[in-house]
């Protein structure tokens, strides 16, 4: 029987997939960066649950493992390796656990993403209460608690490689969202990304020059 996978298996598999945030963490208190990588870790999982593969049944039984989990640290209790870096804060995780029921009804490719994003809009709530507990401090770099559904979608246009939606999102994005330091940071990341699957159809990182470019902005708000 192989050993159980550690955090750092899947702390791996999250900076492989996004070597950019070995530049975004630059802009991180460095009391935070663990936190920063197991919390955006976490949201990779949930995006691959509800969006990667061809058959859905494995996912839609991801996200409601996940759902489970989720309310486990609600009370005190944890599986996930990530759990070490994150449940201990009292992040609303009940909460965050019923807003990924709304995953599911995303999956299916649409002209437009408007109702996507409608549907959305209340793990967005959910996601931006989590990160005021997780990294704000009361300070300009708390944000004000409001994030927008474009950037929780984008994770779908880059597991299809669907350059219709990464255009489509961008129109959409966000000028100045409310999040946290670290959000403003992954949303700039993420919006780099965007660019280069609209505009050339490739899914790359984004150049180093230009993601510290990106970051430093993001963490100046």
């Amino acid at each position: 029987m192989s050993a159980a996978p550690h955090d750092d298996d899947f702390l791996a598999k999250w900076q492989a997939r996004w070597p950019e945030w070995r530049i975004g963490l630059a802009f991180v208190a460095p009391d935070l960066r663990e936190r920063v990588q197991a919390w955006f870790a976490l949201l990779d999982e949930f995006g691959e649950a509800a969006w990667g593969g061809s058959d859905p049944t494995p996912g839609l039984a991801k996200l409601a493992w996940w759902q489970e989990e989720l309310q486990g640290w609600d009370k005190g209790a944890r599986r996930h390796p990530l759990a070490v870096h994150l449940q201990r804060h009292a992040a609303p995780w009940g909460t965050l656990a019923l807003a990924l029921r709304l995953l599911p009804a995303t999956r299916d490719a649409v002209p437009e993403p408007a109702a996507h994003l409608e549907r959305l809009h209340d793990l967005a709530l959910a996601v931006a209460a989590c990160e005021m507990v997780l990294f704000g401090d009361g300070r300009r770099d708390s944000g004000d608690g409001r994030i927008t559904a474009a950037p929780l979608l984008a994770p779908q246009a880059m597991l299809r490689g669907d350059q219709s939606l990464a255009a489509r999102l961008l129109a959409r994005w966000p000028q100045r969202d409310g999040g946290t330091r670290p959000r403003r940071i992954g949303n700039a990341i993420l919006a780099a990304r965007l660019r280069a699957l609209a505009r050339h159809g490739q899914l790359r990182p984004a150049n180093g020059l230009a993601v510290l470019w990106l970051g430093w902005r993001a963490a100046r708000g």
